[in-house]
């Protein structure tokens, strides 16, 4: 099973900027998936949870290790992408369970939506 290294996030402003001018998008459970091609030759996860939706830290946290810890298992399934994962308004009153219910759910779409193009 791959790690999460360094060179799987996203860091600099532009990237993020990239995914969010062009990107497809995909939503539900909560979250907002985007997607866009990258030349780096491995998928890339960025995060942008919002504190507005997420007033306390630990929870912003703990959805930020569940997102990553799910692209983590999952990355050997993607292909050249970069993507964006957003918080929505009501995520907070998600499990564990369901959050990782609808990321399977959203890397699936995404996987589909990346072969056919």
């Amino acid at each position: 099973m791959a790690t999460f290294r360094r060179a799987m996030k996203m860091t600099r402003p532009g990237e993020f900027s990239r995914v969010f001018r062009q990107g497809k998008r995909t939503g539900g459970g909560g979250l907002t998936v985007l997607t866009v091609e990258n030349s780096v030759g491995h998928p890339r996860l960025g995060l942008a949870i919002a504190k507005k939706h997420i007033k306390h830290a630990h929870e912003r946290n703990r959805l930020k290790r569940i997102i990553r810890e799910s692209f983590r298992n999952n990355q050997s399934a993607l292909s050249n992408i970069d993507i964006v994962v957003l918080s929505r308004p009501g995520v907070t009153n998600r499990d564990s369970a369901a959050l990782w219910a609808a990321l399977e759910r959203h890397w699936l779409t995404v996987v589909a939506q990346w072969k056919k193009s």
